[in-house]
């Protein structure tokens, strides 16, 4: 790096963008000007980053003029129309929204597993992955770099906190009103009669389903065939990001009431053999990978144990036992740090080395 480039964050006060700020206030300070952008509402409002009181400007046009890198944390619909504006006044956007991910156009970055794409971006925009996907993709990444990946049967076990705010507001309101109330068998009905006795009729919800003692099986959108929009993420940012297009995969997402942190099951099958004693010593020795894998002492990665803390944590490592070529693990990582702020910024930090 001859210089220091300029950064900017859009949507710098927002729930992920202000873990984004967390983590920059954590590293190193690699930056020139670091500029806070959010909607208008929210300029002027004032943010510590390294010590220094930043006042958050409005996003516009003119807010990315001297930026070199621009990071992205707001809705779809706002980079659809804000990151190749930002790119055409000189930055590289790097958005962790959905707008982008399957454009042809656009790399889709894990830096653990292809930050050689992160220079492949015509049109000045790189994506970051969804939070499930991400959260396999180092494992899978180094693994099949040593195996060849033929197919992936994942199930995730999603925290609200995928669904924003909104999520995590409803299970803290359903929980003030069920926790502790009702009696082991206790009917979704039952839930919502309480719910709507404490003026609660979910119709604020993220969910048609109550969400506090229950599971969803279903996340995200419906698409073609009854898969959720969740699962064919999954799917097809798997596809990519591994680079491999034929990638047979198996989806199915469930919401849990968890705050944060997003698991997955994972069914992995490989063109050689494996065993879980070669499995863990490749994933002892990623660095953004803790392998937490002694079931005889009840130790395997949980949700509240990894909430907050940036690495992949895996753990019940096992040999598919009719299968071979196949590997069985569990996986879980914040779903809103390296889900989604902490690749962001380091897809930013790739690009950083280029100045």
């Amino acid at each position: 790096m001859s210089r220091k480039p300029n950064l900017a964050l859009v949507g710098a006060t927002g729930a992920v963008g202000t873990v984004m700020i967390d983590i920059i206030n954590n590293r190193e300070n690699i930056w020139g000007e670091i500029r806070l952008i959010a909607s208008p509402r929210s300029a002027g409002k004032k943010i510590k980053v390294h010590g220094e009181d930043l006042t958050v400007v409005a996003l516009s046009p003119e807010a990315f003029d001297g930026i070199d890198i621009a990071m992205f944390d707001v809705p779809d619909e706002v980079s659809e129309v804000w990151a190749p504006i930002a790119a055409e006044r000189g930055a590289v956007a790097v958005d962790n929204s959905g707008a982008f991910r399957m454009n042809d156009q656009v790399p889709l970055v894990v830096p653990e597993v292809n930050p050689e794409q992160a220079k492949n971006r015509p049109l000045g925009i790189i994506s970051n992955p969804n939070c499930t996907t991400l959260t396999m993709m180092a494992a899978m990444g180094a693994l099949h770099n040593k195996w060849t990946l033929k197919e992936l049967v994942v199930s995730s076990y999603q925290a609200v906190s995928g669904a924003g705010a909104a999520g995590l507001d409803e299970l803290a309101a359903e929980l003030a009103v069920v926790g502790g109330k009702l009696s082991l068998g206790t009917e979704t009905d039952d839930v919502k009669a309480a719910l709507a006795a404490a003026g609660n009729d979910l119709s604020n919800s993220p969910w048609a389903h109550p969400i506090a003692l229950n599971v969803i099986p279903f996340a995200g959108s419906l698409k073609a065939g009854g898969h959720s929009s969740e699962e064919m993420k999954v799917r097809d940012e798997s596809r990519k990001i591994l680079g491999i297009k034929d990638l047979k995969v198996a989806a199915s997402c469930v919401r849990v009431p968890v705050q944060v942190a997003h698991s997955l099951t994972v069914h992995a099958t490989f063109a050689e053999s494996l065993t879980p004693e070669e499995v863990r010593d490749v994933l002892e020795q990623q660095p953004t990978i803790r392998v937490l894998d002694d079931p005889a002492n009840n130790v395997y990665p949980t949700p509240s144990h990894v909430a907050g803390q940036d690495p992949t944590f895996v753990g019940r490592i096992r040999q598919s036992l009719d299968f071979d070529k196949s590997i069985e693990l569990f996986v879980v990582g914040d779903n809103l740090r390296k889900g989604a702020a902490l690749n962001t910024y380091e897809i930013a930090e790739l690009v950083a080395k280029e100045f």
